[in-house]
């Protein structure tokens, strides 16, 4: 593996695909090969689960969403993640594992440690370069997601979503060497600033 590997997570309507999109125009501009996908949604497959779990009226139990989860994470892993790596693209993704780890570990009540072995298996135990984590609370994320639609997650109480926050920090706390911790309170323009430095030191050696 010689490219480099960026997720951004954190809960919904913190502002990570500003911030991806941001990243991706900066590295873009100093010359790399950039690969930006999401999950679910970055395949076929994805689109189709996401779907399923996100845009149906239907219940999906909560071990059959991680299910549905961990199904997407293999196919994106083998078909876009691993290929764009391998020729040394820098690959910046909305959402991987530690997003089922925390929704479908935490949020849904299930065992955290179990789902992260479930998608640690379909990715054959790919980790990503570093993490870049937006936090914000239940209610101040609540309120950016006034006046859109909802999917099914985003439906859920605030509960739901402090228990999602707190997760992410806890793994946050557990592997200090891989993420980013930063308030996604702050401006854009001084998050992807923060950001950028992370990453510069990353990518520098693909160019070289």
């Amino acid at each position: 593996m010689t490219g480099a590997f960026v997720t951004f997570e954190g809960g919904d309507a913190v502002g990570k695909s500003t911030q991806a999109a941001a990243l991706q125009a900066w590295l873009q501009q100093q010359g790399h090969d950039v690969v930006r996908t999401r999950e679910p949604g970055g395949t076929p497959l994805g689109e189709a689960v996401r779907e399923l779990v996100l845009h149906r009226e239907w219940a999906v139990a909560p071990r059959a969403e991680a299910l549905l989860y961990a199904a997407d994470r293999a196919q994106h892993v083998a078909t876009v993640v691993r290929p764009a790596l391998a020729r040394g693209a820098v690959v910046i993704q909305d959402r991987y594992l530690d997003s089922s780890v925390a929704y479908q570990g935490s949020g849904r009540v299930l065992d955290p440690s179990e789902v992260r072995r479930l998608s640690l298996w379909a990715t054959e135990d790919l980790l990503p370069d570093l993490t870049v984590l937006l936090d914000l609370p239940a209610e101040a994320a609540r309120a950016r997601r006034t006046g859109r639609g909802y999917d099914r997650l985003e439906a859920e109480e605030d509960a739901f979503h402090e228990r999602v926050r707190l997760s992410f920090l806890r793994l946050a706390d557990a592997e200090p060497d891989r993420f980013l911790v930063l308030d996604g309170a702050q401006p854009t323009d001084v998050l992807s600033g923060l950001v950028r430095d992370a990453v510069a030191p990353l990518v520098a050696p693909l160019l070289s």
